[in-house]
């Protein structure tokens, strides 16, 4: 331990017709069936349960590009100009023996109660099949496109576990990420509900449940209009064949209701939302806040930008401090609420960047893609706090000591979830699917996260 191939548009195998979200609201299917994982799928049973959980919860912060672990999680001032450039005075944390990068000072004050893996590897370049290996815990290629951690936790950590929320069991803020498929041969219906809209403005407008410039009362009054004109319902009041479609109508207006004061963040103090950062990113986390608090499953932030080829330091100087101050916020509020406990947040991109600084006049100090080792902040839901595993060289090129793999990190989280890692998922064609691959499927294993567990 340190110190304290493209994927292209690869067609998704289905299962049930998939249902997008206008058509589900107007068929009134929304808060019941929709995008929300039905029962009946024909998916089977879920696998057995793995030991008492721990974690009720996960918080995903996809740092889509690929942020520099150097920059970040790793700092490595002794390498020299060439590697760290201007970023050069890493920061002590509240954990003795643990430094980080100059630029998350908010996140140095709360090292206790996070961990970082230094040593994250999977030696893969490209973006799309990064993203895949980093989001599924599986190597691309084959006949099969596997769920995300997302899809599976919303498969067992959704209807089938007893999940009655209004909103679907996986949420992204705000934008899918779009370089994978997120529910691979699970099917549409286990694809996330992207929100779409801003955190930040004075009205989040969550696509499908807060239409811009429509107030609450505007959508109730519009529901009495809709109810004076259906003559068909006043003509045979009472009829018990009319009932379903009464149901279903207040499922989808309670839907409407409810998700919507769900993602309202003015009633939130304002010190508060300060804390987090008035942006999309800091206003997303204090959302995913709210989610988990309600029993959400699986919330995935997308917070892009990170590509930095060119000019790498002028975009950190940029993205990190809106980072360090919503992540830092994110995880101070959930340990005040007590949620921390029982809410995994993992923070990461689908790779790192080259250690190496690209300074000549294309790049201008630019930083590439970089899969041999690269850096993951844990924390939360049975995951330790003050901790470091693994280590990279002395320039950050290659793992020094205890390799982790994105299916061990995967798996572990699994475990604290509850869900067996070395069970089975239901697969559309009865084919043996496992959650996390073994040795047995070619590919190394570090072993799950013990240490920090």
């Amino acid at each position: 331990m340190g110190e304290k191939m493209s994927m292209g548009n690869r067609p998704q195998v289905g299962v049930g017709r998939p249902v997008c979200r206008r058509e589900a609201l107007r068929c009134g299917l929304f808060g019941t069936a929709g995008l929300l994982l039905a029962d009946g799928l024909g998916l089977g049973a879920p696998a057995a349960a793995a030991a008492k959980p721990k974690a009720k919860s996960v918080i995903q912060i996809w740092l889509g590009g690929g942020p520099s672990h150097l920059d970040t999680f790793d700092p490595k001032p002794e390498a020299g100009n060439d590697y760290c450039g201007p970023l050069n005075k890493p920061i002590a944390t509240n954990v003795d023996g643990i430094r980080i990068g100059q630029l998350l000072p908010e996140l140095a004050k709360l090292a206790d109660k996070y961990s970082l893996i230094r040593s994250m590897t999977h030696k893969n370049d490209g973006h799309e099949t990064a993203a895949y290996i980093v989001q599924t815990g599986r190597m691309p290629g084959g006949p099969d496109v596997y769920p995300s951690v997302g899809a599976v936790v919303a498969l067992y950590k959704g209807h089938q576990a007893g999940y009655k929320e209004l909103v679907p069991p996986y949420i992204v803020l705000t934008q899918l990420q779009g370089r994978f498929s997120e529910a691979g041969f699970l099917g549409s219906r286990y694809k996330p509900f992207a929100t779409g809209g801003d955190p930040a403005s004075a009205r989040f407008a969550v696509e499908g449940i807060v239409a811009p410039g429509i107030t609450a009362q505007r959508q109730e009054d519009r529901r009495d209009f809709l109810r004076n004109l259906n003559t068909l319902e006043h003509a045979l009041k009472g009829n018990s064949q009319l009932a379903p479609l009464q149901q279903t109508e207040k499922q989808a207006y309670d839907l409407l209701r409810g998700a919507g004061e769900l993602f309202d963040l003015s009633t939130e103090q304002d010190d508060l939302r300060e804390r987090y950062g008035r942006n999309r990113f800091g206003q997303s986390c204090l959302v995913a806040r709210r989610l988990v608090e309600k029993g959400v499953p699986y919330v995935t932030i997308n917070s892009g930008g990170w590509d930095t080829h060119k000019e790498n330091f002028q975009a950190m100087n940029r993205l990190l401090p809106v980072l360090d101050k919503g992540l830092a916020g994110l995880l101070w509020d959930l340990a005040e609420r007590g949620l921390l406990e029982t809410t995994i947040v993992w923070c990461c991109g689908e790779f790192g960047r080259t250690p190496k600084v690209a300074w000549d006049a294309t790049w201008n100090g630019g930083r590439h893609h970089y899969g041999k080792v690269f850096s993951v902040l844990v924390a939360g839901g049975g995951f330790k706090g003050g901790r470091v595993v693994g280590s990279s060289d002395e320039k950050g090129e290659n793992v020094k000591e205890r390799p982790v793999y994105p299916w061990d990190l995967i798996g572990s989280m699994y475990e604290l979830l509850g869900i067996d890692p070395d069970g089975k998922l239901p697969h559309p064609r009865g084919v043996v699917a496992r959650l996390t691959p073994t040795a047995e499927d070619g590919v190394p294993i570090g072993g799950r996260l013990k240490e920090i567990m």
